[in-house]
């Protein structure tokens, strides 16, 4: 008896390491990356505009992907992924561009069809690496087609913004110079001062006390849900394999139908939320991850495994397009690339380190503590949603 407690226990700690392995070679290098690369990216959109920036940040991404294609070896693909993490601002610009917009239906329809756009990038893009990979020709490297295809896209990406992308913030509404979108350093890259979002109090624009504490817990409650969405979503693929022993066909079957399912709910019901009910929905959504996670924690069959997929993939679909939208009514013109750098910022410190404390719970404690714990960990954001209080005009 002891000696098959020790070999689960065996067992438990090499899944583990294994599994911080991975995170550290992959995901977790890129989301601390784009930790640091956010809000620097936003608040340097506040001075030169967002149109300049953007470019640069995709120029980085084309500079990635051809080192991936070329990459021979395992340290050059890992600076590929080093500047192709630091090129990530971009997306944090993306919401910066839909906070511009004066209407704020057009700013929720702008922040759900970003989701709309990650969703479909999430469920074609791995099918098409993983079909690019089975056609590789004799003598050739997988991964080269799927590089090659990722180098294209971003050049068509780069065409695309430099001819048809307008500026969406004029020169009169930008911060007066480089040096005020920098004042303190420590306040874009200390987590703690991100938490506080101590770069927008500064100058003459510094937001209410009202707003910057809505500000505060929004914050608080992007990088909670992320932190927690996150981790189940690594340690899926883990339960799974384990439980219903899904090839990686099945898996792949999965997360297509979560992605679909995420790109119909954003395109057909998150886009046409009213403004001002983005934080009752996300209370909605989030009050449907909690049985989502139960179900799928426990499940003792593939029935009860899809009917918390769907129920995850539903509120997932709403929370980071109404979190989003909601923040990006706080701040003046010239902060939002701050703001919005932020918010993103927060979202990946939760990516890089919400997967290495579910990975440690699920190897050690077993699938089924690892998502009731996710699941009651839930109230925390919805408790400090209650703790949003109406918007001030005065920005």
């Amino acid at each position: 008896m002891m000696m098959v407690s020790i070999y689960h226990c065996s067992m438990a700690w090499t899944g583990l390491l294994q599994c911080l392995g991975y995170l550290w070679r992959g995901s977790t290098t890129l989301s601390c990356l784009e930790f640091f690369s956010s809000p620097l990216t936003g608040a340097a959109s506040d001075c030169l505009g967002r149109r300049p920036i953007m470019l640069l940040t995709v120029v980085g991404l084309i500079a990635s992907y051809a080192l991936w294609a070329i990459s021979r070896s395992f340290g050059i693909f890992l600076l590929s992924r080093v500047l192709g993490g630091i090129s990530k601002g971009n997306v944090s610009l993306s919401t910066a561009i839909i906070a511009d917009l004066h209407s704020p239906k057009a700013r929720s329809k702008g922040m759900a069809m970003i989701g709309v756009a990650f969703s479909l990038g999430f469920t074609v893009g791995p099918m098409i690496g993983a079909y690019l990979a089975m056609e590789t020709g004799k003598g050739e490297v997988f991964y080269l087609q799927s590089a090659l295809l990722a180098l294209m896209f971003a050049v068509a990406d780069f065409i695309f913004i430099f001819f048809l992308l307008p500026e969406t913030l004029p020169k009169e509404k930008r911060v007066s110079s480089m040096k005020c979108g920098f004042q303190a350093g420590s306040d874009l890259l200390s987590p703690l001062a991100l938490f506080q979002f101590s770069a927008v109090t500064r100058g003459k624009d510094s937001p209410s006390r009202e707003n910057l504490q809505n500000l505060k817990v929004l914050g608080l409650v992007y990088f909670l849900y992320l932190f927690l969405f996150s981790g189940l979503e690594y340690t899926l693929s883990f339960l799974t394999h384990q439980r219903f022993q899904f090839s990686s066909m099945q898996q792949g079957k999965m997360f297509f139908f979560i992605g679909m399912t995420m790109a119909v709910i954003q395109g057909g019901y998150t886009r046409r939320i009213r403004p001002g009910c983005e934080i009752k929905a996300v209370k909605r959504a989030i009050m449907l991850l909690i049985p989502a996670f139960l179900l799928i924690g426990w499940a003792g069959n593939v029935t009860v495994l899809s009917a918390g997929l769907l129920l995850y993939s539903f509120a997932a679909a709403i929370v980071v397009p109404c979190l989003s939208t909601v923040v990006s009514g706080y701040g003046s013109a010239s902060q939002k690339g701050t703001v919005m750098g932020i918010l993103r910022s927060l979202g990946a410190l939760a990516r890089a380190l919400g997967p290495i404390l579910s990975a440690a719970v699920y190897w050690l404690a077993g699938a089924e503590v690892c998502f009731t714990v996710c699941a009651v960990l839930f109230l925390l954001p919805l408790v400090l949603l209650g703790y949003i209080k109406q918007q001030t005009k005065e920005e």
